[in-house]
């Protein structure tokens, strides 16, 4: 497995984050204040400048009101 910030893998990860922050209604900068980072800091792991570990993913999920669990599942499925 390829860890990279472009790898596949990753892709859909960062996919699956911003659909989950649009389906919210939520913009970047609302969701950087929620979480206390600059809008930046949001713009580069949803650009693919910047890696996000599992701790900052489960912060992003529930800020959202999201199941940390189910999106990473939902993330592990294999695109269509």
């Amino acid at each position: 497995m390829q860890k990279s910030l472009k790898s596949a893998e990753y892709a859909r990860l960062i996919a699956l984050l911003v659909a989950v922050r649009k389906k919210a209604h939520i913009r970047q900068q609302e969701l950087a204040k929620k979480l206390g980072k600059p809008q930046s800091f949001v713009a580069k792991y949803e650009g693919g400048e910047r890696r996000i570990d599992l701790a900052e993913f489960i912060t992003i999920v529930r800020v959202l009101e999201g199941d940390p669990v189910r999106q990473f599942v939902a993330g592990e499925r294999p695109c269509k």
